[in-house]
């Protein structure tokens, strides 16, 4: 398998993402309908239960909309400004019962998958993290949606969604985003290549040239650290929701290669949005 590799314009979705977009969209809205209490605060964030659904519910529709060729301004691409457009819509959205966003939830994605079904016309879209190729953006949806399912997990109290096979469907766009999203002042001076390795086979390379960041597949021959990481640990840290040194603890992070210093390093190059 290669993971990482680009998607054909017009071909189909990669094996098993639109299950998964549909899946995870039907767990979430699984979790939301057992009773939730929207009121509970989500651990880690400034929004509670009700607030998280919404913004999911909100998110779904815009990448449905973007699928469907629809134009939506929703900042400039970067991180900064997404967190502000993202407080703008759930402040002109006052839905926060569990019931009506689990619906919204699980009907936006259909919405997405409708939208791809009818057939994608170019070669790019634009969306909230700059342009990427329609399949990339099927892999942002499922990523979104992993990452606030599994805190409306944890703040509920029941198991999360993530698995091994989900993960792999998340790497097209988080390769395609990582460039986008980095820490300049982390990577400033840096020149180091990286090799990331999964447990569940899939792989990539990071390399930092004078603090610019590039991914390519497959990894450097020669890198400077390898990464061999659990898949849902990797998913974990890279959108923020676990810290590397429980990792590591754990056994879920292994490090090689002839500069192993510099693994602790990596995560802190990124800043999740």
């Amino acid at each position: 398998m290669e993971p990482v590799a680009g998607q054909d314009v017009r071909g189909a979705l990669p094996d098993g993402l639109a299950a998964a977009i549909r899946e995870t969209a039907g767990d979430i809205a699984a979790l939301l309908r057992r009773g939730a209490d929207t009121g509970l605060p989500v651990p880690g964030s400034e929004w509670n239960v009700g607030e998280a659904a919404a913004h999911l519910a909100q998110a779904n529709e815009l990448m449905a909309d973007i699928a469907a060729g629809h134009e939506r301004n929703y900042g400039d691409g970067t991180p900064q400004s997404l967190v502000s457009a993202n407080e703008r819509a759930l402040a002109e959205f006052d839905e926060r019962r569990a019931e009506p966003l689990a619906a919204m939830i699980v009907a936006q994605a259909d919405a997405y998958l409708k939208a791809w079904d009818e057939g994608p016309t170019e070669e790019t879209v634009v969306t909230p993290l700059g342009p990427m190729a329609p399949a990339v953006l099927g892999s942002y949806l499922l990523t979104h949606m992993l990452g606030h399912g599994y805190d409306l997990a944890r703040a509920l109290g029941r198991p999360h969604m993530i698995d091994h096979a989900r993960v792999e469907l998340t790497l097209p766009f988080l390769v395609t985003a990582m460039p986008r999203v980095t820490d300049t002042s982390r990577t400033a001076g840096l020149t180091a290549g990286y090799a990331i390795r999964l447990w569940s086979g899939a792989r990539f390379g990071v390399t930092v040239t004078n603090g610019a960041v590039s991914v390519d597949s497959p990894p450097p021959a020669r890198p400077d650290c390898t990464i061999l990481i659990e898949p849902v640990t990797f998913l974990l840290l890279a959108l923020g929701r676990r810290g590397q040194w429980s990792a590591l603890a754990r056994g879920h992070l292994l490090v090689r290669g002839r500069k192993p210093w510099l693994a602790p390093r990596f995560p802190t190059l990124f800043k999740a949005p």
